[in-house]
């Protein structure tokens, strides 16, 4: 703390260096005390309940969704080294291309650093978690659902006896 206050002394005006030496070591520490920044400028609104945003959004909150749907809307030029590897290692080199991630810590610590250039959405399973026979006959619609393209099996003919 003394070698701060030293520093700040040495740096301080000229008019402040002909005070007695008792209000020249206090003119820093008044100094830093005060400040602009000494009430919150943190709306109110940021410290509201929101669960009227889980009902809006379709999400509850007891059990959150396991899959995301990220597309990129914005462009990577002129952004960062590092959002440019995040959005790479997340495959989202294509803008409007969907990608499908699991609902976990990394890599929502990752969609945390690019969030202003993605739009994320929970993937909703109207229909279930498809088999392994059905998952090439699925797809994305533009809600954000997984479909799965029930295909009709042909109805083996009987013969007719007479």
């Amino acid at each position: 703390m003394a070698a701060l206050c030293r520093v700040l002394h040495l740096s301080a005006p000229g008019w402040v260096k002909n005070l007695p030496e008792a209000a020249a070591a206090a003119w820093p520490l008044h100094m830093i005390s005060r400040s602009k920044f000494t009430k919150s400028r943190i709306p109110p609104q940021v410290f509201e309940e929101r669960s009227k945003e889980h009902e809006k959004y379709g999400g509850d909150p007891e059990q959150p969704h396991k899959l995301h749907i990220v597309t990129r809307v914005k462009g990577t030029s002129r952004r960062p080294y590092w959002e440019k590897k995040v959005v790479k290692s997340l495959g989202l080199m294509k803008a409007h291309e969907p990608r499908v991630h699991k609902n976990t810590t990394s890599v929502n610590n990752q969609l945390k650093i690019i969030k202003h250039l993605v739009k994320i959405e929970p993937l909703k399973l109207p229909y279930g978690l498809p088999s392994e026979e059905e998952m090439a006959d699925s797809y994305l619609n533009s809600k954000g659902e997984l479909v799965v393209r029930r295909l009709q099996k042909p109805v083996e003919q009987k013969t007719i006896e007479s």
